[in-house]
């Protein structure tokens, strides 16, 4: 039984919008989209580019060699079955997937997460070429807990205000998106998932 009254069974058979979801310590519920018995996939606040997920262990750990051959196998799994749908709707070509293990790697949420990022030829010209994206990564635009602790603070000034502004744009070149943008994606994602699963 968890906090709630509710045994992992219950909690597994809940549809994912009705349990709770943290990545880290931020609760991101209404951005994921795919949960399996070991991992969720979610839509990112501030992706690098179109399609760019996160897929993390349900288990909070911090390092990827912490997590069990179980945990692994399912998170990489994941990553396939996410690559398959996101190359059919976003015409990918070639995929990013990036694991910043520990801080000094650059992971800014101390919760083992892989990059996901569809790829397709020049996609990056504008910003600097292809490896752009490592650097981009590891620098400010990627610093991913820094994006949720500033959508949660504006998230809150925007309720205190009265305001469905939502989450306030970051002064990077990439605007931090906001709830309902992220909520609609997911839902599409889920289908899009639900689509392929299908076949």
């Amino acid at each position: 039984m968890d906090e709630g009254g509710v045994t992992e069974e219950e909690h597994e058979a809940m549809p994912p919008a009705s349990r709770a979801i943290y990545f880290g310590s931020f609760l991101v519920t209404p951005q994921v989209f795919h949960t399996t018995a070991h991992s969720f996939a979610l839509v990112n606040l501030k992706p690098l580019l179109p399609g760019h997920v996160l897929i993390c262990p349900k288990r909070h750990i911090p390092r990827f060699a912490s997590l069990t051959p179980i945990e692994t196998q399912d998170l990489f799994l994941t990553v396939q079955r996410v690559q398959r749908t996101l190359t059919r709707l976003y015409a990918a070509t070639a995929f990013n997937v990036a694991i910043q293990d520990g801080e000094a790697a650059g992971q800014t949420v101390p919760h083992v997460h892989a990059h996901v990022i569809p790829r397709r030829e020049g996609d990056m010209d504008e910003r600097g070429g292809g490896d752009k994206l490592y650097e981009m990564l590891e620098g400010e635009e990627g610093d991913v807990a820094a994006s949720l602790r500033e959508a949660g603070k504006a998230g809150e000034a925007a309720k205190l205000e009265g305001s469905e502004r939502g989450l306030r744009p970051d002064e990077g070149n990439r605007p931090a998106r906001g709830e309902e943008e992220m909520r609609k994606e997911a839902e599409w994602l889920r289908e899009e998932m639900g689509r392929d699963a299908e076949q």
